[in-house]
């Protein structure tokens, strides 16, 4: 695959984008780990900052760490898996950590207990990398979908904010068709993607039902798919929404959102990015729950990770890469280092120590993660292998609804075809 072996440096120490590894050992007996993730390099310089703290407390130990953005990242890793070039310690995708687990390629944690602490971790961040009895990461973080209204047009506009803690779906709906009405329609209401899986698990729980259950099969329903294509099309319909091919394909950075350039006033994002959509709206923004938690059957939200830790189980030095999962996880300083670019740290303990250290905005964020600890959450499952044609099948048929060339209920079962058949269920 092109690219895999070029490296551009960013004057860090030990530090590239993209990767490629086959690197030989240092000399001297010191042991060098190869340490891979996704990301951008305001991550890679905050990464690199907590592993000087590590290199400095573990003399023996160097750290080669290689980082590539998001999109290729899948593939890349995969190239290295079956070149037999596995990394050390490398960042796991929720939707691969079973295919990975399944293959053997994973090293499970369950024995190394004494070599990784995972007693600071809430029971459901502790089986965020669970399958079965046996348990195949660490989340780097802890993340949750929120809520964000832009304070700014809201006040402009004369809108009120809804509760929070109460608000259905409907009255998403009402305050964005407000916010349509107000503006005139320069300013739309609200978006968020009906592709985006995480939002879609989240509305299946709140209808009693798992979209992903323990044993790898699809839970969802034909009757709640239908109403999630619905709730799209009657705030398109209604203005609450843009019409169809308003919103374009404009990446993942906060600073290109349609939040940031004011067209629309509220939309669902990861709790851990709320600093850096804050800033690139005008530094005004209000942290909701996701709508519909208090009138659901059950509770839809769930504390989630950016991604996990994981360490290669034909790794030639478990046990120093051990030694830096459960430093990254564990050890005060590197928090500080990293502080929230990767979600709210996993231990609860380390979380309330990094918090005093935080700003405001990274506090209300932490706080938000720190209670929805304490409540009584719908576990989440471990995605199954083929999830990532059931997030590709999703992408496909969502626009198809948008532009109506498919009703909800033909959507509905396509969908559901489709994702049985990418399971094998």
């Amino acid at each position: 695959m092109a690219g895999l072996a070029g490296l551009a440096g960013l004057g860090l120490s030990a530090c590239g984008r993209g990767f490629g590894g086959g690197d030989d050992e240092p000399e001297g007996g010191t042991v060098q780990l190869n340490m891979v993730w996704w990301g951008d390099a305001k991550r890679a310089e905050k990464t690199q900052a907590a592993l000087d703290i590590f290199q400095r407390k573990n003399p023996g130990i160097t750290v080669k760490t290689e980082y590539q953005d998001s999109g290729p990242y899948k593939d890349k890793l995969a190239t290295r898996f079956a070149a037999g070039d596995a990394p050390d310690l490398m960042a796991m995708r929720m939707d691969s950590v079973r295919e990975y687990a399944d293959r053997g390629a994973l090293l499970d944690l369950t024995p190394h207990s004494g070599a990784v602490d995972l007693s600071g971790l809430s029971e459901g961040a502790r089986t965020l990398a669970a399958v079965g009895d046996k348990t195949y990461g660490v989340p780097a973080g802890l993340n949750a979908i929120g809520f964000v209204i832009n304070k700014t047009l809201t006040d402009k506009f004369g809108v009120q904010i809804p509760d929070g803690n109460t608000w259905s779906w409907a009255d998403l709906s009402t305050f964005s068709q407000a916010v349509t009405k107000a503006s005139g329609k320069k300013v739309y209401g609200t978006h968020f993607d009906a592709a985006t899986l995480a939002n879609l698990i989240v509305f299946v729980r709140q209808q009693g039902e798992d979209f992903y259950t323990a044993d790898g099969a699809l839970g969802v329903t034909e009757a709640t798919m239908v109403a999630w294509f619905d709730l799209f099309n009657q705030m398109r319909a209604s203005g609450a929404m843009p019409p169809a091919g308003f919103i374009e394909d404009v990446g993942a950075s906060a600073a290109a959102s349609y939040l940031a350039k004011g067209s629309i006033a509220s939309q669902i994002i990861p709790t851990n990015n709320f600093l850096v959509y804050k800033e690139a709206a005008g530094g005004n923004l209000a942290l909701l729950r996701i709508p519909g938690e208090t009138q659901a059957r059950r509770r839809g939200q769930s504390v989630d990770c950016p991604h996990l830790w994981s360490v290669a189980s034909a790794s030639k030095h478990q046990a120093e890469a051990l030694k830096l999962l459960n430093f990254l996880v564990n050890d005060i300083d590197a928090s500080k280092a990293t502080g929230t670019t990767r979600g709210v740290p996993a231990s609860s303990k380390i979380a309330e120590e990094l918090k005093p250290s935080l700003t405001p905005d990274d506090q209300l964020a932490t706080d938000y993660l720190i209670g929805l600890q304490g409540e009584k959450l719908p576990r989440s499952y471990t995605y199954p292998p083929g999830s990532s044609k059931i997030q590709s099948s999703l992408e496909s048929i969502a626009t198809e609804v948008e532009f109506k060339r498919q009703t909800p209920q033909q959507a509905a079962k396509a969908f559901l075809d489709a994702g049985r058949k990418a399971l094998g269920k």
